[in-house]
């Protein structure tokens, strides 16, 4: 079945204005799914048109009628989520029993989760002197452009759309050509939704072409981004010029902290997870290892064995598969590269190392594979290679884990795995990261706040928080006189 979609304006779905198209490549089979319209820069005038046209009577409209558009899109997206599923799986590469149970079970929820913040987005009074009354209220910003990456595409999609039109915003968003399927699916289902024409738009195209005229352009009042660092640099330099606010979600190299009070096998568990998860295409993946000297072995040889035995690199449709191939061979040649150039670092190669050979596939399934006695100050320790590549390193006391952990230039995720819980919050305390989970890895939830520090970006999603970085605060004074 082959998917084929334009671009979404003002409710309508059209071609872009120069017929231009871009062929959508499945990673796992290397064969064409589906073209997408490539939006020009009038594309995109024409879609922040249509969205600054709606954003009025949008933010006249009560939270609660709001509400009922985004709990009838939650049960679209329910009623579709095999289809949907399918669409991820094929266009992204991640298996289909990932597709099906993790992001199709937290895509409806999140979408009824930013439904129930009716209500929620208050005001205050405050006390001033003197014969006053004053308060504040939140107001929405008007249109917003969303841009979004192609490793969670359909999720990434809900958490730019769901909260920015909740908060009384009309949106554009520009999916990622690597992966733009299933949210322009998303798109159709809001119309199907009721949602009014104009209050979601959607732009497909190329990021040096749309992406660009989308955040450079006059009447997009906020920018909501998740991509690299390069990329979003060159979007706060956008946002800059204009003085509009941002958020900013710019991947990871996140420690995994394994203590010598734990399991060596549960350990390894975790670190497992949190590194071949979605082909290591996270960027909160736990890419540096970093384990106590007197335990090192014991888990460095059970993660081994778990991918010895938990490991099926495949179809992604097929239910046995663990591990789908990366997203293109652009992608699979920069994976590679910091690969190569690690055998020569002085790190040692214990499994993995390239390609995996599938008879009727293509050539993007990449081998889990694990570097030992990995330099930190190295590129395989300091950059985010997002694959599913492994550094391994140990320390000897809580201080130097801390000090390891921390000395990178990324500060989105951290785990710290230990049975002594004043540890745990001790060692969380100093962690330089915007998500720490202790015992766990990748936990997520649209009612908690999820973001990084130093080059991990700023401003946070879910939650609360993004439900204020969505709307700007005005002061009232009233003269009781």
């Amino acid at each position: 079945m082959a998917y084929d979609y334009g671009l979404v304006i003002g409710g309508q779905e059209r071609d872009a204005a120069d017929g231009g198209t871009i062929e959508v490549t499945g990673p796992a089979t290397g064969e064409v799914i589906g073209t997408i319209a490539s939006a020009t820069a009038a594309d995109v005038d024409a879609a922040v048109a249509a969205a600054k046209e709606a954003a009025p009577g949008w933010a006249a409209t009560t939270q609660f009628r709001r509400a009922g558009y985004l709990n009838a899109l939650a049960k679209a997206v329910a009623a579709h989520a095999d289809e949907l599923a399918t669409i991820e799986t094929r266009d992204m590469g991640k298996p289909y029993t990932i597709s099906r149970k993790v992001d199709l079970r937290t895509a409806p929820e999140a979408i009824e989760y930013f439904a129930g913040m009716a209500g929620k987005t208050e005001g205050r009074t405050v006390p001033v002197p003197g014969r006053f009354v004053n308060y504040t209220v939140r107001e929405p910003f008007g249109v917003v452009a969303g841009v979004i990456p192609w490793n969670y595409p359909l999720l990434q999609a809900i958490w730019k759309i769901a909260p920015a039109i909740m908060a009384g915003n009309t949106v554009v968003l520009k999916p990622a050509e690597r992966a733009p399927l299933s949210p322009m699916a998303l798109v159709r289902l809001c119309q199907e939704a009721g949602i009014p024409p104009g209050v979601v738009n959607a732009v497909p195209g190329y990021g040096k072409t749309t992406g660009t005229a989308l955040c450079a352009h006059p009447d997009v009042s906020f920018i909501a981004f998740t991509g690299s660092v390069e990329t979003g640099r060159a979007i706060q330099r956008a946002a800059a010029e204009r003085v509009i606010p941002v958020t900013l979600e710019l991947g990871g190299k996140s420690p995994n902290i394994v203590f010598d009070d734990v399991d060596p096998k549960a350990a390894a568990q975790l670190a497992y997870s949190a590194i071949f998860s979605n082909m290591g295409e996270v960027c909160t993946a736990g890419s540096r290892l970093l384990v106590h000297e007197s335990i090192h072995g014991q888990v460095v040889d059970a993660l081994l064995g778990l991918i010895e035995s938990q490991t099926v690199i495949g179809d992604p449709m097929d239910p046995s598969t663990t591990l789908g191939p990366l997203i293109d061979h652009e992608h699979l040649a920069r994976v590679q590269g910091y690969v190569d150039r690690a055998r020569n670092s002085g790190a040692k190669l214990l499994t993995g190392g390239g390609t995996r050979k599938i008879d009727g596939l293509s050539g993007l399934f990449f081998e889990p594979t694990v570097f030992d006695h990995v330099d930190n100050s190295s590129e395989l320790a300091q950059d985010e290679v997002f694959g599913p590549v492994l550094s391994v390193m140990s320390f000897a006391t809580e201080d130097e884990a801390i000090e390891l952990a921390n000395a990178v230039d990324y500060g989105l995720a951290a785990v710290v795995q230990t049975r002594d819980v004043g540890r745990a919050h001790r060692v969380a305390g100093r962690l330089q990261a915007g998500n720490v989970w202790i015992n766990s890895w990748g936990n997520v939830h649209s009612a908690s706040p999820y973001g990084g520090y130093k080059r991990s970006g700023h401003g946070r999603e879910m939650g609360f928080s993004i439900m204020d970085a969505f709307t700007q605060e005005k002061n009232v004074w009233v003269s009781t006189r």
